[in-house]
């Protein structure tokens, strides 16, 4: 007898284990301080959303990103790119509007010819998109290893509250069996409306949003409807898990939906990077997360949920394996990427995210 629809579990759980084999996180040197977006628009007088951001250098993309976040989580994996069975990337601003960018990364990595490439788009929650069908393709046993990428090189209109925020950056994430994973996902949760928050028509260069829309009844409703469904069919709660990494346009937003899930902000804090290099969009969530792989513990439990504008989330319960000891100082940490900066004024950023127009 078929069972009862409404019976059945609504978590993403694959068929076989699945788990992370390597990850690995990249952040431009360029850091644009808060303080000359407010200098020049006469803004922040209540205080600015983010200390600074990551800016990407003239020869730097999401490709380029991509690429080198990529190399990294194949050190921690050690395996060759050739055993990769997918490529994707998922990103709100790829570099080409008819190429796609997982064909340039998976050339560069090694991986094609016998590799599924794909570009994925949903907004700020496109690169945790690409990580749940990598959980599928593993999972399912159509193909060994997975690469799921969140790269973004985010831009603001000139005087736009985004300005202060829009980073760029992101991380990239191995998926493979279980038994070889430095931490398993243990289930995942999707939770998605038609909330028209944020959106870019075909020929804008910049973004607009929704203002104070954004809040309540896109992100707070998204990653608090996500995360406690996922913990909820699971059984467990706040308390069992050592970290949360939500999804940081800012800092005040991921601690607040920290706090209204339960999670202290012991929990939050260690993967909260947007004070120091902005909001990275598709990647946001993941490199919180490559943050986290870099101090946890084997044993310890992530809680992930990543936000995507028009709207969703994607939640995630990990569980990190004794293999991370060994594995994570094959590769650049994400607080070494961090440490490595270059301030710069309003000028260069103009001219480095190409905000001069004919």
């Amino acid at each position: 007898m078929q069972a009862n629809p409404t019976e059945q579990s609504l978590l993403l759980k694959p068929d076989r284990p699945v788990g992370i084999i390597g990850y690995g996180a990249y952040v431009p040197r360029y850091r644009l301080p808060a303080s000359e977006v407010a200098r020049i628009w006469h803004g922040g007088e209540g205080g600015t959303p983010v200390k600074e951001k990551a800016v990407a250098g003239l020869d730097e993309d999401v490709i380029t990103m991509s690429i080198e976040a990529a190399r990294n989580a194949l050190a921690r994996a050690g395996i060759e790119a050739s055993l990769l069975r997918a490529v994707w990337i998922g990103s709100e601003s790829h570099p080409y509007a008819v190429k796609p960018s997982g064909t340039v990364v998976a050339e560069a990595l090694g991986a094609t010819p016998a590799v599924s490439t794909g570009d994925w788009q949903f907004a700020c929650k496109a690169g945790t998109e690409a990580l749940v069908a990598a959980m599928g393709l593993v999972g399912s046993g159509m193909g060994r290893y997975a690469l799921a990428i969140g790269m973004d090189t985010a831009q603001g209109r000139p005087g736009d509250q985004l300005e202060y925020t829009a980073g760029c950056g992101g991380a990239a994430f191995l998926l493979g069996p279980a038994e070889e994973a430095l931490a398993v996902i243990e289930a995942a949760f999707s939770y998605v409306t038609d909330t028209p928050d944020f959106w870019r028509r075909p020929m804008q260069k910049y973004p607009e949003h929704g203002q104070r829309f954004t809040g309540e009844p896109a992100y707070f409703h998204h990653i608090e409807s996500a995360a406690s469904q996922l913990m909820k069919e699971l059984g467990v709660s706040a308390a069992d898990y050592q970290y949360a990494v939500f999804h940081q346009p800012n800092a005040k937003f991921p601690q607040k939906v920290g706090e209204n899930l339960g999670f202290t902000a012991e929990q939050v804090t260690p993967g909260l990077l947007s004070p120091l290099i902005g909001n990275t969009y598709a990647g946001a969530a993941l490199i919180g997360l490559s943050a986290v792989l870099d101090v946890a513990k084997p044993g310890e439990r992530i809680l992930v949920a990543s936000f995507g504008s028009g709207a969703g989330s994607d939640a995630f319960s990990i569980r990190v394996s004794e293999a991370i000891e060994a594995r994570r100082g094959k590769a650049p940490r994400t607080a070494d990427y961090i440490a490595r900066r270059t301030p710069i004024d309003y000028g260069m950023y103009v001219r480095l995210r190409g905000k001069l127009a004919d």
